[in-house]
């Protein structure tokens, strides 16, 4: 599957962000979907994750409370809000699929990736 990320920008401390992943290819319905984000000098790290339903959704615990993932199966989208910013949230944001029905996927597992799109927060 082929994803394009975007929503990504320049956004003070405490604003919001909403990142969109489009998908294309193969079928969506049966992807479990990820967030992740790198900063500079950085390992990429995962922020959040969704099964292919919906109906499960993982999150790091430095972005809980603050960030909800969601899916339109519909519209082969999946979407990131992100509230009260952070200056440490600044990152390159990528979104990855993997072609499963397994509600929990990790890091290596995989298979696909976007581009990324560039998160800046400024204190």
């Amino acid at each position: 599957v082929q994803l394009a990320e975007s929503g990504g920008g320049l956004v003070q401390a405490g604003g919001s962000l909403r990142l969109a992943c489009t998908a294309s290819g193969r079928t969506f319905l049966n992807s479990n979907m990820g967030w992740f984000r790198q900063a500079p000098g950085q390992e990429r790290e995962f922020v959040s994750s969704i099964n292919w339903a919906g109906t499960r959704t993982y999150y790091t615990d430095s972005v809980k409370g603050r960030f909800t993932i969601s899916r339109d199966n519909a519209k082969n989208m999946v979407f990131l809000q992100m509230n009260s910013l952070k200056p440490e949230d600044t990152a390159i944001y990528y979104c990855a699929a993997k072609d499963t029905f397994r509600d929990r996927v990790y890091i290596e597992e995989f298979d696909d990736w976007g581009q990324g799109t560039q998160v800046t927060v400024s204190s």
